[in-house]
């Protein structure tokens, strides 16, 4: 057994303990037990190839947050904020139901990735939340964030498990099926109807509960 292929782990560990660049130390972990086990450069660059194509979905997520970053810096947030002040009757805890209830919806289909901190939350939903909180300090308006923030993941978290191709699903599916209980999809998906159900009255009521203790 050649033990010299764990050494990428002592690289890994030094890197983040030095406080590298992340992509930096898993590229030269990965280098180094590749090395280590014997592939020539040549096969390790293919090595990385291969791992890059497989997983080429990834590099979605760099060209999304560029375009993002040129929506903030238009006035992205600011036409959010102004939309929210034009509406009559937008309160905080109004927004953000509205908002639970669509992101449990679409996390029920499927669509996962529609919504989430980095797409929706901090550029779109923060902003529309202040806008309707009118916080009173930083202190206030960091609070608003975190519940913006915490409402769409419970609205992710109990509404994607009603879809039946989920990788929670399946987990639970493979463990129940190692214990002899054997069950499709689809009933757990059914299961986890009531739980949604029970997760959006109970957060509903705690921004009820959060835009009440405000105003007082």
């Amino acid at each position: 057994m050649n033990l010299w292929v764990l050494s990428g782990i002592a690289v890994m560990v030094a890197g983040f303990a030095l406080k590298v660049n992340p992509l930096l130390v898993v590229l030269l972990a990965a280098a180094t037990s590749g090395l280590a086990a014997g592939l020539d450069p040549l096969a390790l660059i293919a090595a990385f190839g291969k791992a890059f194509n497989d997983t080429r979905y990834v590099s979605a997520v760099w060209l999304v947050l560029p375009v993002i970053g040129l929506l903030e810096r238009h006035g992205l947030q600011e036409r959010a904020r102004s939309l929210i002040a034009g509406l009559k009757g937008a309160t905080l805890p109004r927004l953000l139901t509205g908002y639970l209830l669509l992101r449990q919806i679409t996390a029920a289909l499927g669509l996962t990735s529609v919504a989430g901190q980095a797409q929706t939350v901090r550029p779109l939903l923060a902003p529309m939340a202040l806008a309707a909180a009118d916080p009173a300090d930083e202190e206030d308006a960091e609070r608003v964030k975190a519940m913006a923030a915490a409402t769409d993941n419970v609205g992710l978290f109990f509404g994607e498990d009603i879809f039946i191709a989920i990788g929670s699903i399946l987990l639970m599916k493979g463990f129940l099926e190692q214990q002899g209980i054997l069950l499709a999809p689809f009933d757990l998906s059914v299961w986890a109807i009531p739980t949604a159900f029970a997760a959006f009255a109970i957060h509903a009521l705690r921004l009820w509960h959060f835009g009440r203790r405000r105003q007082r």
